[in-house]
C-alpha cells in the first residue's frame, strides 16, 4: 500500500462500543462482519481495547489493524473503530456526536446506570448517527430532536410503565 490510492468509500466506521468501568459490553455496534464475524472475538476485541485503554490518558489507539478513538467519563468508555487509514477526525466527530447526544438524552448525568435505564433511546441515538458503517449526522441536537420520543403521540396501551408514570406525575404534580 507504499503510495497506493484506497478507493474512497462511505463506509468509515467498523464499530462503536459503549463499556463500563470493569470493561463489560453496555452497547456495541459492529458493521464490518469480515472483522469480527462473531460475538466471541467481538467481546475478545473490547477486552483488549479496554486493558489497552484504561489507564491511558490518550483519545486514539491503533490496535489489531484499526484505528480506535476513544473517550472516558465516570463509569463508561466511548468508543469509535475505523480501519487503519480511516481519518481520526471523522472517527472523533463521530465520538462527540455519540457522546453530546446521549449527555443530551441522559440531561448530562452520562452514567452506566442512566445509560441502561434509556438503553432504547441510546441505541436509536446509535443508530441515527451511524448505519451500516455510514456516518448520517454528527449533530448531537438533530440526533436527539429524532430519537426523543413524544409520550403524547403513542397510544397508551404501547408507552412503557416509566413512559406512563412520567405523564401521569406530570399532570398531577
Amino acid at each position: 500500500m507504499d503510495g497506493a490510492l484506497l478507493e474512497p468509500t462511505l463506509y468509515t466506521v467498523k464499530g462503536i462500543a459503549v463499556l463500563d468501568n470493569d470493561g463489560n459490553r453496555i452497547l456495541a455496534k459492529y458493521y464490518d462482519k469480515t472483522i469480527f464475524p462473531t460475538a466471541k472475538e467481538q467481546r475478545t476485541f473490547e477486552k483488549n481495547l479496554y486493558n489497552k485503554t484504561h489507564r491511558a490518558n490518550a483519545e486514539i489507539i491503533m490496535l489489531d489493524g484499526l484505528t480506535c478513538v476513544y473517550r472516558s467519563n465516570v463509569d463508561l468508555f466511548f468508543y469509535v473503530m475505523g480501519s487503519s487509514h480511516e481519518n481520526e477526525l471523522i472517527l472523533t466527530s463521530v465520538l462527540n456526536a455519540l457522546y453530546d447526544s446521549i449527555s443530551l438524552i441522559l440531561r448530562k448525568n452520562v452514567e452506566k446506570r442512566g445509560v441502561l435505564e434509556s438503553l432504547d433511546i441510546c441505541m436509536l441515538a446509535l443508530d441515527e448517527i451511524c448505519d451500516g458503517g455510514i456516518i448520517i449526522d454528527t449533530d448531537s441536537s438533530s440526533v436527539v430532536s429524532r430519537v426523543a420520543l413524544r409520550t403524547d403521540d403513542i397510544p397508551l396501551g404501547e408507552q412503557t410503565v416509566a413512559q406512563v408514570t412520567n405523564a401521569l406525575h406530570s399532570i398531577f404534580w
